[in-house]
C-alpha cells in the first residue's frame, strides 16, 4: 500500500509539473492552426478584391504593466 501511495503521489507531482507545458503546447497549436486556416483563406480570394491587396499588419495591445501597479 506504501508503494502505491507513493508512486501516486509521484505521478501527481508529476501532472502538475507538465501541466502548464502541455496547455501552452496545445495554445500555441491552436494559434498555429488558425494562422494556416487565414492564410488559406487569403491565398484562395481572387487578386482583385479589396481584401488581398491590403498588406498583412499585426495588431499589438499595448503593454498594460503588472497586474500589482494600480
Amino acid at each position: 500500500m506504501n508503494t502505491f501511495l507513493s508512486f501516486l503521489s509521484i505521478a501527481a507531482l508529476f501532472a502538475l509539473v507538465l501541466l502548464p507545458a502541455l496547455v501552452g503546447a496545445a495554445r500555441e497549436r491552436r494559434i498555429d492552426r488558425q494562422l494556416r486556416e487565414a492564410e488559406r483563406a487569403r491565398a484562395v480570394e481572387p487578386p482583385g478584391t479589396a481584401a488581398a491587396a491590403r498588406p498583412v499588419t499585426a495588431t499589438r495591445r499595448p503593454y498594460a504593466g503588472s497586474w500589482a501597479r494600480t
